[in-house]
């Protein structure tokens, strides 16, 4: 999983995170407006695996989000950063906050490696979704702006925006099954029983409206309370952050992604499931349904109900996938830290979990 936090601080660049300097800065300098130096560069904290870097000069700071380094051993498709920049550029002037995109250098002889950089961001980033040392008011506002933004990333008329062609239309339930059984199978470490049933079941339960190729988005992939960015003042989203898994696909695909939260317990994985929501302030997860099915149009809760068994199946077992290659990783010797070693051992329970879902329905 992915993370891209403004907010665990900085620390100096080091190993094959480091880059020309002078090359950077001579190229900004004809490409982005107003730019000056003398510039001095630090990396965030955290485990994004795009590396990010807060650029800053007596002016102002920026933020560049760069592929790994010339060591890393890259999937086509993965850390496609321009896309990125493209979805972002696009949601520009829509009901979806994003940072302002600056530029974007794709000539990998300029750093070694493709990059753009966006605006620098202050504000906050809530990791507790259970949001301690809130009011229930409070918590009952910052549940309602997340529900709100997911549901105008869901109606933005994505066509307008240039993004026709920002991800394959059609079959988006079929394609995602089958690209994450073959993630989990090329990463098996020990078999998981209920995951081998879930690769059976899934693809032969997959309900009408989730066929429904009329239906298509951009989704983000990954939203969740700590990939938004709120001001510090209101319960107010400035931006959306982490867009690695965003593509155009299926909105009940993303939403019921979202909406995992209510069903894994805290830990691991921040969730609310167990808590006593009401005492909180924190909506049930069924009002949280028909809060967006109101601002979206896109079905009713009904529907949603009848088939909510199957997306939340789908989501854990796609999650339970990641985990998956993740523990094969650490097994490989490639992820080490104890982050990466915790996540491996989610594979199995969250699968267990995906497969009483399937039971269910």
């Amino acid at each position: 999983m992915s993370e891209f936090d403004h907010f665990v601080g900085t620390r100096s660049v080091s190993g094959s995170h480091a880059l020309d300097e002078t090359a950077l800065h001579q190229w900004l300098l004809q490409h982005l407006p107003g730019y000056a130096g003398p510039l001095a560069i630090e990396m965030f904290k955290g485990g994004q695996s795009n590396p990010t870097y807060k650029l800053n000069t007596p002016q102002r700071s920026y933020v560049m989000r760069a592929k790994p380094g010339p060591s890393a051993k890259l999937l086509p498709s993965a850390h496609a950063i321009e896309r990125e920049f493209a979805v972002m550029q696009g949601l520009k002037d829509s009901a979806v906050p994003v940072p302002e995109m600056l530029c974007l250098c794709e000539d990998e002889s300029v750093i070694g490696r493709a990059f753009y950089v966006m605006e620098f961001m202050q504000g906050r980033v809530l990791w507790d979704q259970s949001l301690p040392g809130m009011t229930r008011a409070q918590r009952a506002a910052i549940y309602d702006e997340m529900n709100r933004v997911i549901s105008a990333l869901h109606t933005v008329p994505f066509d307008e925006k240039g993004l026709t062609s920002y991800g394959k239309p059609g079959n988006y339930f079929e394609r995602q099954i089958g690209r994450w059984s073959k993630q989990y199978v090329a990463s098996i470490t020990q078999p998981i029983p209920e995951m081998d049933r879930l690769m059976e079941w899934l693809p032969a339960h997959i309900p009408p409206m989730a066929r429904d190729e009329s239906i298509v988005s951009i989704v983000h992939g990954d939203y969740r309370l700590d990939n938004l960015m709120f001001s510090t003042g209101e319960p107010k989203v400035l931006a959306v952050l982490d867009w690695e898994l965003s593509t155009l696909g299926h909105p009940l695909a993303d939403f019921s992604y979202h909406c995992m939260t209510w069903h894994i317990p805290p830990g691991a994985f921040r969730g609310i499931g167990g808590l006593d929501h009401a005492d909180l302030g924190i909506p049930s997860e069924s009002d949280y349904i028909a809060k967006y099915c109101e601002r979206t149009g896109l079905a009713t809760p009904d529907q949603l109900k009848a088939d909510w068994n199957f997306y939340m199946a789908y989501n854990m077992f796609r999650i339970a996938a990641i985990l998956q290659g993740i523990a094969k990783r650490v097994e490989a010797g490639t992820a080490s830290s104890a982050q990466a070693v915790s996540s491996a051992a989610g594979a199995k329970p969250l699968a267990q979990l995906a497969w009483t879902f399937a039971s269910r329905g």
